[in-house]
């Protein structure tokens, strides 16, 4: 369950850093994007290496 929830906010993290790489004056919503989803990418791996 906990999975799947970083998933789907992986993939608005990373939506959300796309929209603010193609529209012109949004770099800042690029930034926040990244960042979110690399805080994201490493809660749920270390998450994941707690299940085994």
């Amino acid at each position: 369950m906990l999975l799947r929830l970083l998933g789907l906010l992986l993939v608005v993290w990373l939506a959300l850093a796309v929209i603010g790489a193609v529209v012109e004056g949004l770099f800042w919503l690029l930034m926040i994007g990244l960042v979110l989803f690399l805080a994201t990418a490493a809660f749920g791996w270390t998450k994941r290496n707690d299940r085994v």
